[in-house]
């Protein structure tokens, strides 16, 4: 082969054979419960990388069930985003991801640099309750519950929150260990059509784990629950911010 060959080629590991196809990747039926909880400041100064901005002491918990993904399949996510702000731009910073099915985890880490480990979430209607479970292992780490579609959200208001930028810490080392990228990535989501929303009354417990510290930041409060289901685009992301520019 080529080296001409190697570089037209070279967008995924094994490149005979690569873990995803290119992006962008359509999501179809998309389900999310978000439960939105206050938490402790200090905790958040402690993981919020500047020059992004702590817009209060806010964590939305996401359980995310995508049944129909371009090039990943059928697969669940759970993670922590934390509200920010970048410069006059207001948006969510992707602190931790735990999911289920391997192309998304490479495409996740190596395109934009979303913080994914391999874990088992689920996302389920359990009779009256929209229940979401994260095991880490053999570990429960973190359960959320909300009523189910108890009150009808403006479809709006969901369409304005998932057209937010998202930002992301892309780190990916040299040969010797050392950082050859280290950037803050903003990404969007694009074509959102958000087909339901909903809020109901919800609960957030999280348990510790030396791999999986998503209870470093503690619930102090629970201020809401949404249930939304949308298709959307998640489009590729862009630099904004090189911390290794001199």
């Amino acid at each position: 082969m080529k080296a001409e060959e190697v570089r037209q080629r070279a967008f995924s590991m094994p490149l005979h054979s690569p873990a995803y196809p290119p992006g962008p990747y359509r999501f179809v039926n998309r389900e999310y419960l978000i439960i939105t909880y206050r938490t402790d400041r200090e905790a958040l100064e402690r993981i919020v990388p500047r020059p992004l901005e702590i817009v209060e002491p806010i964590v939305k918990y996401e359980f995310i069930r995508m049944p129909d993904s371009t090039g990943f399949g059928d697969y669940t996510e759970s993670g922590q985003v934390i509200p920010v702000r970048f410069g006059q731009e207001t948006g969510g910073y992707v602190h931790a991801m735990f999911l289920d099915d391997d192309p998304p985890i490479a495409g996740g880490r190596e395109l934009w640099g979303f913080p994914k480990k391999l874990a088992s979430p689920s996302l389920r209607v359990a009779h009256d309750t929209l229940l979401g479970t994260l095991d880490f292992g053999p570990v429960r780490i973190a359960t959320g519950s909300m009523g189910y579609k108890h009150r009808t959200l403006p479809l709006q208001d969901a369409q304005r929150a998932l057209g937010e930028p998202g930002f992301l810490l892309k780190v990916i080392p040299h040969v010797d260990g050392t950082p050859r990228i280290c950037e803050l990535v903003r990404f969007r989501l694009g074509d959102v059509a958000v087909k339901g929303a909903w809020s109901g009354p919800a609960a957030l417990e999280l348990h510790p784990h030396a791999l999986a510290p998503v209870s470093q930041l503690p619930v102090q409060e629970v201020l809401s629950g949404v249930h939304l289901i949308a298709d959307l685009t998640l489009n590729l992301g862009e630099v904004a911010h090189d911390y290794l520019a001199r």
